[in-house]
């Protein structure tokens, strides 16, 4: 199946689904505009069944520098101490350890299944027993507090 044209705009080329209802659209104002008007949820998509969570649809053309954020979650921080800071940040996304970790497709299939998660806290403490994700967690303690 080739490439869709957004459904909101009918101009652009889809690079994400409605979460709810799997209509192709191809920005966050697109997903915006879509979601004035209720949408309904498919009964089983064929291409991902049981996905609930939009992911940007490979393109053959070039590849963005950062997908767009589609959905939405309230950030709420009861500890600012907890929040990483900028450096931190930069050195986790520099750590070719961590780069090289997350090359492991059962890392990358557990870490979607969290953030894809309604009760995305419950699947993290899950995967805290699962010795791939505990290394990987790890790795990143390591990466920010040397």
């Amino acid at each position: 199946m080739g490439p869709q044209v957004c459904q909101v705009c009918n101009e652009a080329q889809s690079k994400y689904k409605c979460p709810s209802c799997r209509a192709p659209y191809c920005s966050v104002p697109c997903f915006k505009k879509h979601k004035e008007t209720p949408c309904a949820s498919p009964l089983h998509s064929e291409d991902n069944p049981k996905s609930t969570c939009v992911l940007p649809v490979q393109s053959e053309e070039k590849p963005s520098a950062a997908p767009e954020l589609v959905v939405e979650r309230p950030i709420t921080v009861t500890e600012p101490s907890a929040v990483l800071e900028r450096e931190q940040l930069e050195a986790i996304a520099s750590s070719s350890e961590l780069r090289d970790a997350l090359k492991d497709e059962s890392l990358q299939k557990l870490i979607e299944s969290i953030d894809c998660s309604p009760d995305a806290e419950n699947e993290l403490d899950k995967a805290m027993d699962m010795e791939v994700f505990r290394l990987f967690t790890d790795k990143i303690l390591s990466t920010i507090n040397p």
